[in-house]
């Protein structure tokens, strides 16, 4: 064989090692070791080479009523098969929740952060009521900031869904404060999502008069066939006075979880969340007879779902993660 032929064969080899080396570590990378810790710069949320950064993926259910699915598969299966890039782990703080079995709920949520740092996703820890519980929210994080907060892929949500009366001045903010001093005093810099008044809608009331401190957004929640234009404007108002936004909960029914799948009006909001780099999760990954629930009633409880067990709803937000729609 020439010395031509010998060199030539070597190349063809090192090439086909590097394609293989190459395809390996496109295998191997993960939302959060491609991104590493968020941060926020301007309106954005942003990677660590200060790029802006959008995550896709679903919400559970309440822990106390839904637990049953906060579990490694479906969180393993939400991430190979859905392709969500964050999942986000709602505590059930009332009717039977964290406050009267603390122990018990608090597994749930560490089972399904523990499942998040495995498959290497982001994941928000949210404090799910609408009643403000402050000491046992302090509680709360604290204990998941000195466990998980040197993870870059923790995000905290530290209260839902605040109601109509409680005033952002007077009762939403002073919690929000308490709650994120806690946090930092043992995770600097992790992301932190504050809920805003009337069910998390009244974003432009927040940005006016917004916490201090850095690695903060807030929480726009929307139901496509209850909102639409009227709240697209709040929240274009709150990014115009500057501060970042992050759809932690979004469904295609009605407000109350029911009575319809609004295709067009999602796809609208979508179109929307996509033009301004808004990242969300869709609720809800449960089997609940409703309209947004993604799961039919009785579907697996280890993932593995197929077209059959899937709603309309939980149909179409797979296709939009997966890019296929």
């Amino acid at each position: 064989m020439s010395t031509y032929a010998v060199y030539l064969m070597i190349g063809v080899l090192l090439m086909s090692c590097v394609g293989v080396v190459a395809q390996e570590t496109l295998r191997d990378a993960t939302p959060v070791s491609v991104h590493g810790p968020l941060g926020i710069h301007g309106n954005q949320i942003v990677d660590k080479n200060g790029e802006v950064v959008v995550l896709r993926g679903m919400s559970l259910f309440h822990s106390q009523w839904g637990g049953e699915y906060f579990k490694p598969e479906v969180v393993a299966w939400l991430v190979d098969d859905w392709k969500c890039q964050i999942i986000r782990v709602p505590l059930g703080v009332h009717f039977g929740g964290y406050l009267e079995n603390p122990q018990r709920e608090m597994e749930k949520i560490e089972r399904v952060v523990d499942a998040a740092l495995q498959e290497g996703v982001y994941v928000i820890v949210d404090w799910h009521a609408h009643k403000p519980e402050i000491e046992a929210a302090v509680g709360f994080f604290t204990g998941i900031a000195q466990k998980y907060g040197h993870h870059p892929n923790l995000i905290y949500e530290t209260w839902n869904e605040p109601l109509e009366h409680h005033d952002w001045a007077t009762v939403v903010k002073p919690y929000h404060e308490r709650v994120v001093e806690a946090i930092r005093h043992h995770d600097p810099d992790n992301l932190i999502v504050l809920g805003t008044p009337f069910w998390s809608q009244h974003v432009d009331v927040a940005a006016d008069d917004p916490v201090t401190g850095h690695n903060l957004a807030y929480t726009l929640h929307f139901y496509s066939g209850s909102h639409g234009e009227q709240l697209r404007e709040r929240a274009d108002a709150a990014m115009r006075a500057g501060v970042a936004l992050f759809v932690t909960e979004w469904g295609t029914s009605k407000a109350n979880g029911d009575d319809g799948v609004f295709i067009d009006e999602s796809e609208v909001w979508l179109d929307y969340l996509s033009a301004h780099s808004i990242s969300w999760c869709n609720w809800s990954l449960f089997d609940k007879q409703e309209s947004s629930a993604a799961l039919k009633p009785d579907a697996s409880t280890q993932g593995g779902w197929d077209e059959s067990e899937l709603t309309q709803s939980g149909r179409f937000v797979r296709d939009v993660l997966m890019g296929t729609r």
